[in-house]
């Protein structure tokens, strides 16, 4: 059982004011750490009739004070957020010690932030995107590869465009909190919370 020997306290007065550049500061110190990958992170979604849903997607940078990454609209995902636009977030990175947490509304970017970002990925990431009818079930993997296949066919030569059920989402938080693993299971948990136009910080018992 890991019992998080690295041991730095988190302490109010080495948070920065903001929840945003604090989580910026971290993000900095797990890239450098040697993760697989630092940006990973659980984004919980719940759908209309209550039920809870859990996956990893990528976090794709902040916009105008949220958290984005970019998926599927109709995919189960797309389809909770349809109903309950509101999400958790979760990174965890284990050889800090370190977690973050955030809750918050969710809605989409504009779409000129998706079409510029969609143009940046590789060429088999779009055609995937284009094609997948994410979430739903397909008959094979053979089935699925046709597909791709032929929307390569369909757009050789030229550029792959947006689909329109593809785009970015952003969480806009109402709480984000800052988790150091202490030794003997007694962590340090330092939650921001929206407070009218600022952030107060609370501390939580672990």
């Amino acid at each position: 059982m890991p019992q998080y020997e690295l041991n730095p306290p988190l302490n109010e007065a080495d948070l920065l004011p903001d929840p945003l550049a604090q989580f910026e500061r971290w993000l900095a110190d797990a890239g450098g750490a040697g993760l697989v990958e630092p940006t990973a992170m659980g984004l919980a979604t719940v759908s209309a009739d209550g039920r809870p849903s859990l996956r990893i997607v990528l976090f794709k940078g902040l916009y105008e004070g949220g958290f984005c990454f970019y998926t599927n609209y109709e995919s189960r995902k797309g389809e909770d957020l349809a109903a309950r636009p509101y999400a958790a977030l979760t990174f965890w990175w284990d050889r800090l010690e370190r977690q973050v947490r955030v809750e918050g509304r969710v809605g989409r970017v504009p779409p000129e932030l998706s079409e510029r970002y969609f143009h940046v990925r590789p060429r088999g990431s779009q055609i995937g995107s284009y094609t997948s009818r994410q979430s739903r079930v397909v008959a094979s993997r053979d089935e699925l590869d046709a597909r791709i296949a032929a929307t390569d066919r369909r757009f050789e030569g030229q550029e792959v465009p947006l689909p329109a059920h593809w785009g970015g989402y952003c969480v806009i938080p109402d709480h984000v909190e800052f988790w150091q693993g202490r030794t003997d299971r007694v962590h340090d948990r330092l939650r921001y919370v929206r407070d009218g136009g600022g952030w107060r910080i609370e501390r939580l018992e672990p």
